[in-house]
């Protein structure tokens, strides 16, 4: 895949360095399109002047796209899209006893003129490749690589049916795919 020489950025915001493992997904993700982002620790809860401020000023410092994951209540996507014009892209993170689907429903359920985008549960790559997306529709070179990308997973694809075809299925499964 090329890199795209990209100078728009993208923020990535979670509430506790615990969501961390599955965030560095979206990392990997935006550094395959040659998308520059950082990874910023901000509590709704903890810290809600440093998110308020943080979201406020994000396009002046040249953020296009915020990645918000959050668990549990999920309120770190909303609060940060209540304070920009910036797409905010809301990941919900798998945890507490209801396995991150009360974080999906809020993230989903925002109210009236306050959107939020979100991904599945724990879908961090996803929530990285809306981003690039979203970025893609003023960048050429991230349209020609997003292009790229998906040429590779039909291309995928289709391999992996001629192999189960040819193999069958105990044969494909035995060798690993």
């Amino acid at each position: 895949m090329s890199k795209a020489a990209s100078v728009s950025k993208v923020a990535i915001i979670i509430g506790s360095d615990s969501d961390l493992p599955i965030v560095s997904e979206a990392c990997k993700t935006l550094d395959e399109f040659g998308v520059k982002y950082d990874v910023r620790i901000i509590s709704a809860h903890r810290t809600p002047e440093t998110a308020a401020s943080f979201a406020r000023t994000a396009r002046h410092d040249g953020f296009r796209v915020i990645i918000s994951a959050a668990g549990l209540a999920a309120h770190l996507p909303g609060v940060l899209a209540a304070y920009t014009t910036l797409p905010v892209i809301g990941l919900p993170i798998a945890s507490g006893p209801l396995a991150g689907q009360d974080a999906l429903l809020s993230i989903v359920q925002m109210p009236p003129g306050i959107p939020v985008a979100s991904v599945g549960i724990n879908a961090a790559r996803n929530a990285a490749l809306l981003a690039v997306e979203i970025l893609a529709s003023s960048d050429e070179s991230l349209t020609d690589a997003l292009e790229s990308y998906r040429e590779k997973m039909k291309a995928s694809v289709l391999a992996k049916d001629v192999a189960i075809q040819g193999k069958g299925i105990k044969k494909y499964l035995d060798d690993g795919k």
